[in-house]
Parts: C-alpha cells; sequence; structure tokens
C-alpha cells in the first residue's frame, strides 16, 4: 500500500469544514484510506504553515484559534504531522518566533542543518545562527 500526504486545498477543508459538500467528501475517502492502510495519512511542515496562513488570511481566524484548529485536526487521526511531535510542539508554542518560522526550523533540524537567518528572534533557538 502506498502512503500519502495531503496538500494545503485538503487540509484547509479539515480545518474549516468549508464548502460543506467537499469538507464531508473528504473526511469519508480519507478515512477509507486510513481504513485500508497501516501508514498514516501525513501533513508535511510547508502545508501546515501554509494553511495556517490560509485560515488567518481568508476566514479570518484569530492565530490562536488556527493552532487549536491545527492541533485539533493533526491530532483527530484522520491525519497526522509528518515531523510528529516536534510539530505539535511547535503549534503549542505562542511565542516568537512564530509557528511558520519554528516550522521552518524544524525542516532544517530534521535535515541535520544548521538555519542562518536575519531574524534575531530566531537566531536565538537552538538549531538557528545569526548571519
Amino acid at each position: 500500500m502506498p502512503a500519502y500526504g495531503i496538500d494545503t486545498s485538503v487540509f484547509v477543508r479539515l480545518l474549516t469544514g468549508l464548502p460543506e459538500a467537499d469538507y464531508q467528501s473528504t473526511v469519508e475517502k480519507l478515512t477509507a484510506l486510513r481504513s485500508e492502510q497501516a501508514e498514516p495519512v501525513v501533513v508535511t511542515n510547508i502545508v501546515i504553515a501554509e494553511a495556517y496562513a490560509v485560515v488567518q488570511h481568508h476566514y479570518g481566524v484569530s492565530k490562536a484559534d488556527a493552532r487549536a484548529a491545527l492541533r485539533s485536526v493533526l491530532t483527530s487521526g484522520l491525519v497526522e504531522p509528518a515531523a510528529g511531535q516536534a510539530a505539535l510542539d511547535a503549534i503549542d508554542s505562542a511565542k516568537e518566533p512564530g509557528l511558520t518560522d519554528r516550522l521552518i526550523l524544524l525542516d532544517h533540524a530534521q535535515l541535520n542543518l544548521t538555519l542562518l537567518t536575519h531574524d534575531r528572534k530566531l537566531a536565538n533557538q537552538s538549531g538557528a545562527r545569526r548571519l
């Protein structure tokens, strides 16, 4: 059985429930996939970051509510973060640097790379260095 990942269009449906018909169809199809395979359906950090921005900008969701929705969907059992608990920890942190920067840092860490940045707050994080 192949492993699956979802893109932002699918993840946003799961986060917002809109449009309702697409949401219901998405949930049904993902539920069927999950029952057919042992592998999880994963959401990459870039999809999490993009969906976080989309629900704020296009749906008027606050940062706190967006993070709560991300966590809810990613721990629902339907899909899960490709980066596991580390992505959930990034979502849970409401302090600077922001979620997208934390996800970028996480991607670099998983590749065993030091992130070079001009951002002072990001540079203070483990695994980052000010350029």
